[in-house]
């Protein structure tokens, strides 16, 4: 008997650390769900291209970008949408809906995100399509190993790279634009007179676009982005997922073995073996190996297969959108079952509404203007000399409109009350004080509240700031405390 060493024994056990990539090229094909994925890639590319050119008319002083991050003056602004820095909860909120979203679309049909709407799967397709526009489909690529010049390869090669670095650029040109008005930074980016950053952005932008959709295209899906593990664990026996119905398909053989199978009265399934639906799929998978990490559910290998079926005459569907569990359910006998309205989709049907209801409420009822305060800590309170309390704030008044407004501030919940606002006052409306401050933007100022009104040891009384527009009548308050020995 012969005695391994331990070296070849930890080998044998443990096997390679890691797959060699094997170089993936799907073959176009065409279908319901490749039309699917033309329109939504036309759909999702064009909106990101364009609409940073698309104008919204906010009035004087404000910028007409529909779609514009103004991080210069701490904006955001999304049509007749504009989101100030202290309302970043609006920002969380988006991202708490694009995730309950993404949950139910998994609860539904698997990775629709994935195979549809991903931009990696977007970019990815629109860089395959270049490829085989340029070089040809994968057979003719292999036909011109052996039969085209190195010449022809060669500037092909080159023309594929250069629309590649094309569509990176724009990539990365696009995104830059939604930061600064957007003609404006083109003119400049042409000029060569846009800033620096600009610049640099679009250059991290276009390379990590040409490596991600050119080069690394299904390493990305498969090894880089967490969320098919995340998908995993959130799915459930009735989510559709594209399945290969190995019910119908079993047991597989070339069309004419099949045939004479069946005249024999033997069992011969649908499939023939043609490996179609490998070859069109952009991450190589073969999907009748059953439900796969690598899969992104794109369809792509439902319209290989269904074309393969009506040139042999037989059924289509034989890969469709469905479960395992009605796989098995076709075994034994029994219908199929689909359930879209379930405990899940409902729940996060009803999440999606009332976290969209929230937003949209907050949104309609918030004003155009806000003050927050802060109560000095030390000291808290200050005696004057006739016996007075007096307790020192800092406002901070908001005017999100593009125009100055005046603002007259009065003070609720302590009696007897005597304001004074140390500078920045332009006179007084009805016995308040009055503060203008300009279009879009804040002011600070000083606060002091006295009163002799006989106070509890230890007061500590509700109060409030409230300013009003002199001009609207619009009000805003804000709450504190009135300290008191």
């Amino acid at each position: 008997m012969n005695v391994a060493t331990k070296a070849e024994m930890d080998t044998d056990i443990e096997g390679p650390l890691y797959e060699a990539r094997r170089k993936i090229y799907p073959i176009a094909v065409h279908g319901t769900f490749r039309r699917i994925k033309w329109t939504l890639l036309v759909i999702t590319l064009g909106i990101y291209y364009l609409l940073p050119f698309v104008r919204w008319d906010r009035g004087p002083n404000a910028p007409s970008q529909a779609v514009l991050v103004d991080l210069a003056n701490g904006r955001f602004y999304f049509f007749f949408i504009e989101i100030w820095p202290q309302e970043i909860y609006y920002v969380t909120g988006l991202l708490i809906l694009a995730a309950l979203v993404l949950f139910l679309m998994n609860a539904v049909a698997g990775r629709l995100w994935c195979g549809y709407l991903c931009p990696q799967t977007v970019w990815t397709d629109l860089f395959q399509a270049i490829e085989r526009m340029v070089e040809g489909d994968p057979r003719q690529r292999r036909d011109k190993l052996k039969h085209a010049s190195r010449t022809q390869r060669a500037f092909e090669a080159a023309a594929k790279h250069a629309l590649w670095l094309m569509v990176a650029w724009w990539t990365g040109g696009a995104w830059v634009l939604y930061f600064a008005d957007a003609p404006t930074l083109a003119m400049q980016l042409l000029k060569g007179e846009a800033p620096l950053v600009a610049y640099l952005w679009i250059a991290i932008l276009t390379f990590t676009t040409y490596v991600l959709a050119g080069h690394m295209r299904e390493q990305v899906c498969t090894y880089m982005c967490p969320w098919p593990r995340i998908q995993a664990a959130l799915t459930d026996e009735y989510a559709l997922n594209v399945t290969y119905r190995y019910d119908r398909g079993e047991p597989r053989g070339s069309l004419k073995k099949t045939e004479a199978l069946k005249l024999e009265g033997l069992p011969a399934g649908d499939c023939i073996d043609c490996r179609q639906c490998v070859a069109a799929c952009p991450t190589g998978v073969d999907i009748r190996l059953g439900s796969q990490l690598s899969c992104v559910q794109c369809g792509l290998c439902i319209d290989a297969c269904d074309t393969v079926m009506k040139k042999v005459g037989r059924p289509t569907g034989l890969i469709a959108y469905d479960t395992e569990m009605n796989v098995e359910r076709r075994i034994k006998g029994l219908p199929p079952v689909t359930k879209i309205l379930r405990a899940r989709t409902v729940l996060y049907a009803a999440l999606i509404v009332i976290v969209g209801g929230i937003m949209v409420a907050t949104l309609a009822m918030r004003g155009s203007e806000s003050v927050a305060v802060i109560h000095d800590r030390n000291p808290l309170f200050v005696q004057l000399s006739d016996g007075a309390i007096r307790n020192a704030y800092t406002l901070r008044l908001v005017n999100k409109q593009s125009m100055p407004r005046r603002f007259a501030i009065s003070v609720t919940g302590v009696p007897q009350a005597r304001l004074e606002i140390a500078g920045g006052t332009t006179g007084m409306e009805d016995g308040r004080p009055v503060v203008e401050v300009g279009p879009d933007q804040t002011f600070e100022l000083r606060a002091l509240v006295s009163t002799e009104a006989r106070l509890p040891a230890n007061a500590s009384l509700e109060m409030s700031f409230q300013i009003t527009d002199v001009a609207s009548g619009e009000t805003s308050s804000a709450p504190d405390h009135f300290k008191g020995p």
